[in-house]
C-alpha cells in the first residue's frame, strides 16, 4: 500500500459558496459538475497523488466533528490562512510550528466543516 488515503469528499450544504471558498483559499479555480441527478461535485487542485472534491447531496453534511483532512497550504501556509476570513471562513488555530514536520492550522470553511491546513514553511 502506497499512501493509506486515495480520496477525500469535503461536505457542502453550498456548492457554490465552498468552491468560491476553496478557490479564493487555494488559488485555483474550481469547476462544479453535476455526477448524477441530486449530487453535485468541485474537485480540488491535484497533480500527483491524492484527490479529493467538495460534495454537495443527499447524506453529505458539513461538520467541525469527526475525521480532519488537511491540505496543501503551498509554499507558505501564511498565504492561504490570509484568505480565509475574507473568503467566508474563520482560523480556529493558527500557524503553528510543529518542529521538522513544518506548520499547521485549523479552520472553519465557508460550510461549518473544520479542515486542516500543513506547509513546510
Amino acid at each position: 500500500m502506497l499512501n493509506a488515503l486515495n480520496w477525500f469528499e469535503i461536505p457542502a450544504s453550498d456548492i457554490n459558496r465552498a468552491a468560491k471558498f476553496y478557490s479564493t483559499v487555494l488559488g485555483a479555480e474550481l469547476e462544479i459538475a453535476e455526477m448524477s441527478p441530486g449530487y453535485l461535485m468541485a474537485m480540488l487542485p491535484s497533480e500527483d497523488g491524492v484527490g479529493g472534491a467538495l460534495v454537495q447531496g443527499e447524506g453529505y453534511a458539513p461538520s467541525t466533528e469527526g475525521t480532519v483532512v488537511y491540505l496543501n497550504g503551498g509554499e507558505d501556509l501564511a498565504l492561504p490562512l490570509g484568505n480565509v476570513e475574507a473568503a467566508g471562513g474563520q482560523v480556529l488555530v493558527p500557524k503553528t510550528d510543529i518542529g521538522e514536520n513544518g506548520f499547521f492550522a485549523y479552520i472553519l470553511d465557508s460550510e461549518g466543516n473544520k479542515v486542516g491546513l500543513h506547509s513546510m514553511a
